[in-house]
């Protein structure tokens, strides 16, 4: 009996025709040029094949737990001053070498224990505390799991900030991760970017910008500054330069005592935008967090008059004097270039590293290189799959014409579902593709050495391609399964082009499973309906 397979030839169509689309889109002409345009726009190239910039950075974590500390210190002296328990300072000791140790001495004999409670209530989880004997001085030590969490934290929020500048290049598929052959390393790939200075100027331009009290200056240099303090430089502040007067478009380097602890910071800029003030001067217009608005309004209430300034990479931008309260939103006013204003509204815009980095290693990869690598492995995919082709013909004769349309539509869906799903292709995605093809033969040849089977025992053609297909099923399935299994393993521990295999090859096998099981039977079902009785299947 003949089978009606109007409805399932319509929907193979249908599928091929989607994810033809899916490889090249709408081209704009049908020429050569414009389907390889179409094509490439569809189907993204990894960094090995394509070339770009390649960089590994290590991130000062260290920076990220003294900022911390530094904010704790400031905590410390506000919580001590409104529970009434003097003191002569709270400080850290050595913040080069151990920014996670805080300092508090001179408090009062007698109140010790108050002291240590008031500690003990609000900094013990995150903190060890211990002292508050003879010279009435505690410490508090940032407990080693709290400081493996914040390093990975940071390393995590360097990651996101990085992506979100990286973005700004409108780099297709960039590979932006922990690297894991160091600690506290990151990796960086840009695909079709060969201009490194250009991707440092991006990544670097994320330093941190924080606003602190000023406490001196400014001053001509160092000794000058050291000097005004009595030569000690106390504990709770820092000398920093800056770029003169604010304004005025000095490039004269001048310097200023700044209080350590910032007041804002980091992620509590939520927007920022680029413009001019009143006087044509070049500005960027800000706006905080509501938690960090709050804080720099209790601020700037309490210290009108007083100066405070914009620090960006370390040096200090802009110093201004507070004329009134200032809750959530202000400018950022002075000598900048358009380039700068871009660059520090993006960067407020999109929160600031939680820490610097320094370079490992930066390189790029040659598009020589990455050419020569799809000719090797187009060529490679090419040859396998005409020497697969042409052995299934001379081995199973016509049925091998079904193993070779499958085995085409198999290709079809794979790259269509690349195009769809934007995923990068790398060189070991080519070898994911050249070991699907290996996969879908298989499954082909699982099937029509069963059906040969039946023959031999003398079953009609009909009934030995249903059993063939019956029993070589859960065999194809089992396969399959094991093999995406693996394909799973490798995404989830892999890295880079590792996971562009796993990806690819699990996408072929999804797209094997319906081609050579349905797409074949249909095939197969087709020829049946056209034999004639007594007929058997050439196999």
């Amino acid at each position: 009996m003949k089978k009606n397979l109007n409805g399932k030839i319509a929907l193979i169509v249908a599928i091929l025709v989607v994810f033809v689309y899916g490889i090249i889109g709408v081209p704009s002409g049908v020429t050569g040029k414009a389907m390889t345009e179409a094509l490439t726009k569809r189907i993204h190239l990894g960094l090995d094949l394509r070339g770009g910039a390649h960089l590994i950075l290590q991130v000062v974590v260290a920076e990220a737990v003294s900022a911390e500390t530094d904010n704790t210190v400031g905590r410390i002296q506000q919580d001590l001053k409104t529970a009434k328990l003097s003191f002569s300072q709270a400080y850290k000791p050595d913040p080069a070498n151990k920014p996670e140790v805080i300092r508090v001495e001179g408090t009062t004999p007698g109140k010790a224990s108050d002291v240590r409670s008031a500690l003990d209530a609000k900094y013990s989880n995150e903190y060890d505390v211990s002292g508050g004997g003879a010279d009435n001085a505690f410490t508090l030590t940032m407990r080693p799991p709290v400081v493996a969490a914040l390093e990975k934290k940071t390393v995590q929020q360097a990651i996101e900030t990085i992506r979100d500048r990286v973005d700004t290049l409108g780099v297709s598929e960039p590979v932006i991760q922990e690297y894991g052959l160091g600690a506290n390393q990151i990796l960086v790939e840009l695909p079709g970017i060969d201009d490194l200075d250009r991707v440092k100027g991006i990544i670097q331009s994320t330093a941190r910008l924080e606003i602190h009290a000023v406490a001196g200056g400014p001053y001509k240099d160092d000794q000058e500054a050291l000097g005004s303090l009595g030569g000690a430089l106390p504990p709770d502040e820092a000398v920093v330069h800056g770029s003169g007067t604010v304004g005025t478009g000095s490039d004269s380097d001048s310097v200023y005592v700044l209080r350590r602890a910032y007041v804002v910071g980091g992620s509590d800029f939520r927007s920022a935008d680029p413009g001019t003030d009143q006087n044509g001067r070049r500005n960027v217009r800000f706006t905080l967090t509501n938690e960090a608005g709050d804080k720099f309004y209790d601020y700037t209430s309490k210290n009108v008059g007083q100066s405070m300034a914009v620090v960006m990479g370390g040096r200090v931008r802009e110093v201004a004097t507070i004329q009134s309260a200032i809750r959530d939103s202000g400018e950022i006013t002075g000598s900048f270039t358009p380039e700068e204003v871009e660059v520090l509204s993006k960067m407020l815009r999109t929160g600031a590293l939680p820490a610097s980095l320094n370079y490992l290693e930066d390189r790029t990869v040659g598009a020589s290189l990455g050419a020569d690598s799809i000719k090797q492995g187009v060529t490679a995919a090419v040859v396998g799959v005409l020497v697969v082709m042409a052995f299934m013909l001379v081995y199973y004769k016509g049925s091998g014409i079904n193993a070779n349309l499958a085995l085409f539509l198999n290709l079809v869906i794979l790259l269509g579902f690349m195009g769809f799903s934007g995923a990068t292709l790398t060189l070991p995605g080519i070898a994911g593709v050249i070991l699907t093809i290996g996969m879908g033969v298989d499954s082909n040849v699982l099937i029509f050495e069963r059906i040969r089977e039946e023959v031999r025992a003398g079953k009609a053609p009909s009934a030995a391609v249903d059993q063939g297909f019956a029993h070589a099923w859960v065999t194809i399935v089992d396969t399959h399964v094991t093999t995406i299994v693996s394909a799973a393993i490798l995404f989830v521990f892999g890295s880079g082009p590792v996971k562009g295999f796993a990806v690819t090859l699990t996408f072929g096998l999804a797209a094997n499973l319906f081609t050579a099981v349905y797409v074949s039977r249909v095939i197969f079902d087709a020829h049946l309906n056209k034999m004639k009785p007594g007929e058997l299947v050439s196999i």
